[in-house]
Protein backbone atom coordinates (compact mmCIF):
# COMPACT_ATOMS: atom_id res chain seq x y z
CA UNK A 1 0.00 0.00 0.00
CA UNK A 2 1.51 3.22 -0.89
CA UNK A 3 1.81 5.93 1.98
CA UNK A 4 0.04 9.27 1.59
CA UNK A 5 2.37 12.17 0.30
CA UNK A 6 2.45 15.18 1.51
CA UNK A 7 3.17 18.97 -0.48
CA UNK A 8 6.06 21.25 0.09
CA UNK A 9 5.22 24.60 0.06
CA UNK A 10 5.90 25.08 -3.76
CA UNK A 11 3.28 22.38 -4.11
CA UNK A 12 5.74 19.97 -4.90
CA UNK A 13 6.14 16.26 -3.29
CA UNK A 14 7.52 16.12 -0.23
CA UNK A 15 8.28 14.21 2.52
CA UNK A 16 5.35 11.65 4.06
CA UNK A 17 2.76 13.23 5.78
CA UNK A 18 2.04 12.59 9.43
CA UNK A 19 -0.36 10.20 10.30
CA UNK A 20 -1.71 9.85 13.71
CA UNK A 21 -1.56 6.11 14.57
CA UNK A 22 -4.16 5.80 16.58
CA UNK A 23 -6.75 7.25 14.08
CA UNK A 24 -5.07 4.96 11.03
CA UNK A 25 -5.14 2.22 13.40
CA UNK A 26 -8.80 2.43 14.21
CA UNK A 27 -9.51 3.10 10.26
CA UNK A 28 -8.29 -0.30 9.44
CA UNK A 29 -9.82 -1.57 12.22
CA UNK A 30 -13.20 -0.17 10.72
CA UNK A 31 -12.16 -1.60 7.08
CA UNK A 32 -11.90 -4.99 8.44
CA UNK A 33 -14.85 -4.99 10.39
CA UNK A 34 -16.91 -3.80 7.24
CA UNK A 35 -14.80 -6.46 5.00
CA UNK A 36 -15.75 -9.18 7.97
CA UNK A 37 -20.07 -7.93 7.55
CA UNK A 38 -19.74 -7.45 3.60
CA UNK A 39 -18.88 -11.11 3.76
CA UNK A 40 -21.23 -12.59 6.02
CA UNK A 41 -24.09 -10.67 4.60
CA UNK A 42 -23.17 -12.03 1.60
CA UNK A 43 -23.15 -15.73 3.00
CA UNK A 44 -26.90 -15.20 3.94
CA UNK A 45 -28.12 -15.91 0.09
CA UNK A 46 -26.73 -19.23 0.52
CA UNK A 47 -27.37 -19.81 3.67
CA UNK A 48 -31.02 -19.25 2.74
CA UNK A 49 -31.16 -21.38 0.06
CA UNK A 50 -31.01 -23.67 2.36
CA UNK A 51 -35.05 -23.56 2.80
CA UNK A 52 -35.83 -21.40 -0.55
CA UNK A 53 -35.45 -22.00 -3.89
CA UNK A 54 -34.77 -19.24 -6.24
CA UNK A 55 -35.33 -16.11 -4.51
CA UNK A 56 -31.83 -14.47 -4.42
CA UNK A 57 -32.96 -11.01 -5.82
CA UNK A 58 -35.15 -10.61 -3.10
CA UNK A 59 -33.16 -12.16 -0.48
CA UNK A 60 -30.82 -9.56 -1.82
CA UNK A 61 -33.50 -7.02 -1.54
CA UNK A 62 -34.06 -7.38 2.01
CA UNK A 63 -30.56 -7.46 3.07
CA UNK A 64 -30.30 -3.93 1.46
CA UNK A 65 -33.55 -2.69 3.84
CA UNK A 66 -31.74 -4.20 6.99
CA UNK A 67 -28.29 -2.29 6.23
CA UNK A 68 -30.76 0.78 5.15
CA UNK A 69 -32.44 0.52 8.48
CA UNK A 70 -35.79 0.41 5.77
CA UNK A 71 -38.61 -1.94 5.47
CA UNK A 72 -40.26 -3.60 3.12
CA UNK A 73 -42.97 -4.85 1.14
CA UNK A 74 -43.29 -8.68 -0.46
CA UNK A 75 -45.82 -9.21 -2.87
CA UNK A 76 -46.48 -12.35 -4.55
CA UNK A 77 -49.37 -14.99 -4.64
CA UNK A 78 -49.71 -17.46 -2.36
CA UNK A 79 -47.33 -20.41 -1.73
CA UNK A 80 -44.21 -18.46 -3.03
CA UNK A 81 -42.41 -19.20 0.29
CA UNK A 82 -42.62 -15.53 1.56
CA UNK A 83 -42.48 -16.27 5.35
CA UNK A 84 -40.50 -18.71 5.11
CA UNK A 85 -38.09 -16.74 3.33
CA UNK A 86 -38.24 -13.81 6.68
CA UNK A 87 -38.30 -16.80 9.47
CA UNK A 88 -34.99 -18.44 7.63
CA UNK A 89 -33.16 -14.69 7.31
CA UNK A 90 -34.12 -14.06 10.83
CA UNK A 91 -32.34 -17.44 12.21
CA UNK A 92 -29.60 -17.16 9.78
CA UNK A 93 -29.10 -13.52 11.20
CA UNK A 94 -29.53 -14.51 14.89
CA UNK A 95 -32.61 -12.08 14.81
CA UNK A 96 -35.83 -12.42 17.22
CA UNK A 97 -38.40 -12.81 14.74
CA UNK A 98 -42.72 -12.50 15.61
CA UNK A 99 -45.63 -12.86 12.52
CA UNK A 100 -48.39 -10.94 12.59
CA UNK A 101 -51.69 -12.43 10.65
CA UNK A 102 -53.59 -9.31 9.86
CA UNK A 103 -56.99 -10.17 9.93
CA UNK A 104 -60.33 -7.90 9.88
CA UNK A 105 -60.68 -7.98 13.43
CA UNK A 106 -57.31 -7.82 14.30
CA UNK A 107 -56.94 -4.53 16.44
CA UNK A 108 -54.06 -1.70 16.84
CA UNK A 109 -53.42 -2.67 20.86
CA UNK A 110 -53.02 -6.69 19.24
CA UNK A 111 -49.82 -5.67 17.04
CA UNK A 112 -48.59 -2.71 19.42
CA UNK A 113 -49.35 -3.79 22.89
CA UNK A 114 -51.19 -2.37 25.86
CA UNK A 115 -51.74 -2.33 29.57
CA UNK A 116 -53.28 -4.32 31.40
CA UNK A 117 -54.98 -3.94 35.04
CA UNK A 118 -52.53 -5.43 37.71
CA UNK A 119 -54.94 -6.76 40.58
CA UNK A 120 -51.74 -8.02 42.57
CA UNK A 121 -50.15 -4.44 42.49
CA UNK A 122 -53.41 -2.85 41.51
CA UNK A 123 -51.85 -0.85 38.56
CA UNK A 124 -51.58 -1.08 34.77
CA UNK A 125 -48.58 -2.62 33.55
CA UNK A 126 -47.43 -2.27 29.67
CA UNK A 127 -47.47 -5.51 27.73
CA UNK A 128 -45.55 -5.54 24.99
CA UNK A 129 -47.19 -6.76 21.53
CA UNK A 130 -45.43 -8.41 18.78
CA UNK A 131 -43.92 -5.23 17.36
CA UNK A 132 -41.47 -5.45 20.10
CA UNK A 133 -38.88 -7.70 17.33
CA UNK A 134 -35.99 -7.24 15.23
CA UNK A 135 -37.93 -8.38 12.25
CA UNK A 136 -41.54 -8.50 12.52
CA UNK A 137 -43.82 -10.29 9.64
CA UNK A 138 -46.89 -8.47 8.94
CA UNK A 139 -48.78 -11.51 6.87
CA UNK A 140 -51.14 -9.99 4.60
CA UNK A 141 -51.27 -6.56 5.95
CA UNK A 142 -54.13 -5.31 3.70
CA UNK A 143 -56.66 -7.48 4.97
CA UNK A 144 -56.67 -5.49 8.22
CA UNK A 145 -58.73 -2.65 8.67
CA UNK A 146 -57.24 1.22 8.35
CA UNK A 147 -56.90 1.78 11.77
CA UNK A 148 -54.87 -1.28 12.39
CA UNK A 149 -52.79 -0.77 9.36
CA UNK A 150 -52.00 2.78 10.91
CA UNK A 151 -50.91 1.25 14.39
CA UNK A 152 -47.65 0.55 12.49
CA UNK A 153 -46.59 4.18 11.36
CA UNK A 154 -44.95 5.31 14.00
CA UNK A 155 -43.32 2.10 15.01
CA UNK A 156 -41.91 2.11 11.02
CA UNK A 157 -40.81 5.82 11.00
CA UNK A 158 -39.81 6.56 14.65
CA UNK A 159 -38.83 2.78 16.00
CA UNK A 160 -41.20 4.02 19.05
CA UNK A 161 -44.74 2.95 20.19
CA UNK A 162 -46.86 5.35 22.01
CA UNK A 163 -49.41 3.96 24.60
CA UNK A 164 -50.81 6.53 26.87
CA UNK A 165 -48.71 9.05 26.23
CA UNK A 166 -46.02 7.24 26.65
CA UNK A 167 -43.31 6.28 24.12
CA UNK A 168 -41.60 2.82 23.99
CA UNK A 169 -38.65 2.28 22.19
CA UNK A 170 -38.46 -0.36 19.97
CA UNK A 171 -35.40 -2.93 19.69
CA UNK A 172 -32.61 -1.92 16.86
CA UNK A 173 -32.34 -3.46 14.60
CA UNK A 174 -36.21 -3.17 13.48
CA UNK A 175 -37.88 -4.19 10.30
CA UNK A 176 -41.43 -4.66 8.96
CA UNK A 177 -41.53 -7.51 6.55
CA UNK A 178 -45.31 -6.76 5.49
CA UNK A 179 -46.37 -9.37 2.48
CA UNK A 180 -49.63 -9.32 0.44
CA UNK A 181 -51.43 -11.04 -2.15
CA UNK A 182 -51.35 -9.06 -6.03
CA UNK A 183 -54.74 -10.89 -7.27
CA UNK A 184 -57.40 -11.34 -4.64
CA UNK A 185 -58.84 -7.92 -3.38
CA UNK A 186 -61.76 -8.62 -2.14
CA UNK A 187 -62.11 -7.86 1.33
CA UNK A 188 -59.06 -5.86 1.62
CA UNK A 189 -57.95 -2.44 2.71
CA UNK A 190 -55.65 -0.93 0.55
CA UNK A 191 -52.82 0.60 2.23
CA UNK A 192 -52.41 4.32 2.04
CA UNK A 193 -50.03 6.25 -0.04
CA UNK A 194 -48.93 7.75 3.22
CA UNK A 195 -47.93 4.19 4.29
CA UNK A 196 -46.63 2.82 0.98
CA UNK A 197 -44.09 5.98 1.32
CA UNK A 198 -42.37 4.30 4.51
CA UNK A 199 -41.50 1.37 2.57
CA UNK A 200 -38.06 1.48 1.70
CA UNK A 201 -38.80 -1.50 -1.21
CA UNK A 202 -41.52 -3.18 -2.68
CA UNK A 203 -40.19 -6.38 -3.59
CA UNK A 204 -41.89 -8.69 -6.56
CA UNK A 205 -41.55 -12.30 -5.02
CA UNK A 206 -41.55 -14.42 -8.66
CA UNK A 207 -42.97 -18.11 -9.08
CA UNK A 208 -39.91 -20.06 -9.27
CA UNK A 209 -38.92 -21.50 -12.74
CA UNK A 210 -39.29 -24.75 -14.48
CA UNK A 211 -36.06 -25.92 -12.90
CA UNK A 212 -36.18 -24.13 -9.46
CA UNK A 213 -39.48 -25.95 -9.05
CA UNK A 214 -38.08 -28.74 -10.09
CA UNK A 215 -35.10 -28.63 -7.16
CA UNK A 216 -38.30 -27.67 -4.63
CA UNK A 217 -40.34 -30.75 -5.08
CA UNK A 218 -37.35 -33.34 -4.93
CA UNK A 219 -36.69 -31.78 -1.26
CA UNK A 220 -39.86 -32.29 -0.59
CA UNK A 221 -39.61 -35.92 -1.54
CA UNK A 222 -36.58 -35.93 0.47
CA UNK A 223 -38.41 -35.54 3.54
CA UNK A 224 -37.70 -31.53 3.66
CA UNK A 225 -39.85 -29.88 6.52
CA UNK A 226 -40.28 -26.16 5.98
CA UNK A 227 -40.97 -25.55 10.33
CA UNK A 228 -37.20 -27.17 10.69
CA UNK A 229 -34.78 -24.64 9.99
CA UNK A 230 -32.11 -26.46 12.29
CA UNK A 231 -29.85 -27.20 9.11
CA UNK A 232 -29.69 -22.88 8.53
CA UNK A 233 -26.74 -21.94 11.03
CA UNK A 234 -26.74 -18.08 12.17
CA UNK A 235 -23.72 -16.57 9.51
CA UNK A 236 -24.35 -12.92 10.65
CA UNK A 237 -25.92 -10.84 13.58
CA UNK A 238 -26.63 -7.37 15.10
CA UNK A 239 -22.61 -6.44 15.11
CA UNK A 240 -21.99 -7.29 11.42
CA UNK A 241 -25.17 -5.37 10.41
CA UNK A 242 -23.97 -2.36 12.51
CA UNK A 243 -20.91 -2.94 10.83
CA UNK A 244 -22.18 -2.92 7.47
CA UNK A 245 -24.56 0.39 7.98
CA UNK A 246 -21.56 2.24 8.96
CA UNK A 247 -19.76 1.10 6.14
CA UNK A 248 -22.51 1.86 3.82
CA UNK A 249 -22.46 5.71 5.16
CA UNK A 250 -19.10 6.15 4.07
CA UNK A 251 -19.80 5.12 0.23
CA UNK A 252 -18.96 8.55 -2.08
CA UNK A 253 -22.32 10.03 -4.04
CA UNK A 254 -20.95 12.07 -6.79
CA UNK A 255 -22.35 15.07 -7.53
CA UNK A 256 -23.79 13.96 -10.83
CA UNK A 257 -24.97 10.97 -9.82
CA UNK A 258 -27.08 12.49 -6.89
CA UNK A 259 -28.39 15.13 -9.68
CA UNK A 260 -29.38 11.58 -11.82
CA UNK A 261 -31.02 10.28 -8.54
CA UNK A 262 -33.13 13.74 -8.49
CA UNK A 263 -33.67 13.90 -12.41
CA UNK A 264 -35.36 10.42 -12.00
CA UNK A 265 -37.69 11.30 -9.09
CA UNK A 266 -39.00 14.44 -10.64
CA UNK A 267 -39.48 12.85 -14.13
CA UNK A 268 -41.82 10.83 -12.26
CA UNK A 269 -43.75 13.50 -11.26
CA UNK A 270 -44.01 15.00 -14.98
CA UNK A 271 -45.40 11.40 -16.59
CA UNK A 272 -48.89 11.45 -18.32
CA UNK A 273 -49.10 7.98 -17.16
CA UNK A 274 -48.79 8.97 -13.34
CA UNK A 275 -51.29 10.29 -11.34
CA UNK A 276 -48.67 10.64 -8.07
CA UNK A 277 -45.31 10.71 -8.62
CA UNK A 278 -42.23 10.25 -6.25
CA UNK A 279 -41.45 12.27 -3.24
CA UNK A 280 -38.75 13.73 -1.95
CA UNK A 281 -38.41 10.96 0.43
CA UNK A 282 -38.48 8.47 -2.74
CA UNK A 283 -35.68 10.18 -3.60
CA UNK A 284 -34.09 9.56 -0.75
CA UNK A 285 -34.60 6.12 -0.18
CA UNK A 286 -33.04 5.75 -3.98
CA UNK A 287 -29.79 7.36 -2.79
CA UNK A 288 -30.01 5.13 0.05
CA UNK A 289 -30.34 1.63 -1.63
CA UNK A 290 -28.29 2.42 -4.08
CA UNK A 291 -24.81 2.96 -1.90
CA UNK A 292 -26.19 0.20 -0.23
CA UNK A 293 -26.08 -2.30 -3.49
CA UNK A 294 -22.65 -0.61 -4.22
CA UNK A 295 -20.83 -1.79 -1.15
CA UNK A 296 -22.45 -5.13 -1.12
CA UNK A 297 -21.17 -5.27 -4.59
CA UNK A 298 -17.56 -4.29 -3.32
CA UNK A 299 -17.19 -0.92 -4.08
CA UNK A 300 -17.07 2.51 -2.12
CA UNK A 301 -19.12 4.56 -5.05
CA UNK A 302 -21.79 4.81 -6.85
CA UNK A 303 -22.56 4.26 -10.09
CA UNK A 304 -25.46 4.69 -12.57
CA UNK A 305 -25.97 1.59 -13.00
CA UNK A 306 -26.44 1.08 -9.15
CA UNK A 307 -28.91 3.60 -9.31
CA UNK A 308 -30.72 1.91 -12.25
CA UNK A 309 -30.70 -1.29 -10.88
CA UNK A 310 -32.68 -0.20 -7.58
CA UNK A 311 -35.19 2.55 -9.41
CA UNK A 312 -37.98 0.21 -9.77
CA UNK A 313 -38.03 -1.67 -6.71
CA UNK A 314 -36.89 1.50 -4.13
CA UNK A 315 -39.51 3.26 -6.36
CA UNK A 316 -42.36 1.12 -7.88
CA UNK A 317 -44.62 1.53 -4.86
CA UNK A 318 -43.83 5.64 -4.60
CA UNK A 319 -45.89 6.28 -7.77
CA UNK A 320 -49.50 5.69 -8.90
CA UNK A 321 -50.63 5.28 -12.16
CA UNK A 322 -53.71 7.10 -13.79
CA UNK A 323 -56.88 5.47 -14.63
CA UNK A 324 -56.41 5.22 -18.13
CA UNK A 325 -53.28 4.23 -18.12
CA UNK A 326 -54.25 1.22 -16.09
CA UNK A 327 -57.16 0.88 -18.87
CA UNK A 328 -54.32 1.01 -21.73
CA UNK A 329 -52.12 -1.72 -19.53
CA UNK A 330 -49.37 0.32 -18.13
CA UNK A 331 -47.58 -0.88 -15.12
CA UNK A 332 -45.23 1.08 -12.73
CA UNK A 333 -42.29 -0.63 -13.59
CA UNK A 334 -43.55 -0.39 -17.49
CA UNK A 335 -43.49 3.71 -16.52
CA UNK A 336 -40.45 3.62 -14.53
CA UNK A 337 -38.24 1.86 -17.46
CA UNK A 338 -39.47 4.12 -20.08
CA UNK A 339 -38.24 7.02 -17.96
CA UNK A 340 -35.04 5.15 -17.36
CA UNK A 341 -34.42 5.03 -20.44
CA UNK A 342 -35.26 8.55 -21.53
CA UNK A 343 -33.35 10.64 -18.35
CA UNK A 344 -29.74 10.61 -19.65
CA UNK A 345 -27.84 9.13 -16.89
CA UNK A 346 -24.16 10.89 -16.30
CA UNK A 347 -20.82 9.60 -17.93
Amino acid sequence: MNHPVGLDKDGGAGEPADTDPAAAAESEEARRRAETARTALTALRAEVAKTVVGQDAVVTGLVISLLCRGHVLLEGVPGTAKTLMIRTLARALDLDFKRVQFTPDLMPGDVTGSLIYDNRTAEFEFREGPVFTNLLLADEINRTPPKTQASLLEAMEERQVSVEGAPRALPDPFVVCATQNPIEYEGTYPLPEAQLDRFLLKLTVPVPTRDEEIAMVQRHATGFDPSDLSAVRPVAGPDELAAGRAAVRTVHLDAKVAAYVVDLCRATRQSPSLALGVSPRGATALLATSRAWAWMSGRDYVTPDDVKALARPTLRHRVQLRPEAELEGATADGVLEGILSHVPAPR
